[in-house]
């Protein structure tokens, strides 16, 4: 008879070998056509312009961590939605529980009200695209060669996998 961790392990390779399989027969199945297009870099709808190593504009970071703060105000306003309507607990807190309840939430959404405010009052939220910059780099290697590689690259046939 096999112990928890013994039908754990179980488990576990049964799922790795489900994936493993799925992947097998998904890979005999697809079809298999690359050409230059699908083989070239894709960067939301764009032609990808010089070096990939370049920086991004740290204005994609801001607005996710902006995204992530009242995606997560969402997260809190749903349950206590739920508790704050339960007729019991006001009842027996004599409708305190409503108060202090709602003077949470008012509390919570003017801190979340304030953080809009600053960072649109800094122009966090402003969206100006910037223009793309090439990184220049100090080397040995003359540009010309860098030119020649990527000529040769580009004139290459696709190799099937």
């Amino acid at each position: 008879m096999l112990s928890d961790f013994g039908i754990i392990l179980l488990f576990i390779i049964t799922g790795l070998a489900f994936v493993g399989l799925v992947l097998f027969v998904g890979s005999l199945l697809r079809p298999n056509r690359p050409n230059i297009e699908k083989q070239t870099t894709y960067e939301s709808g764009e032609e990808p312009v010089g070096n990939a190593n370049v920086q991004f504009n740290v204005r994609f970071y801001v607005v996710a961590l902006i995204f992530v703060l009242f995606d997560v105000e969402l997260v809190f306003l749903f349950p206590w939605a739920t508790v704050f309507g339960q007729k019991a607990l006001i009842e027996e807190t004599n409708g305190l529980w409503g108060w202090l309840s709602l003077a949470e939430m008012v509390i919570f959404v003017a801190l979340l009200a304030l953080g809009l405010a600053y960072v649109w009052a800094k122009g966090f939220l402003d969206w100006v695209k910037p223009e793309p910059k090439v990184p220049e780099m100090k080397t040995a290697v003359p540009v010309s060669l860098y030119e020649k590689v990527n000529q040769k690259y580009k004139k290459m046939p696709p190799t099937p996998n």
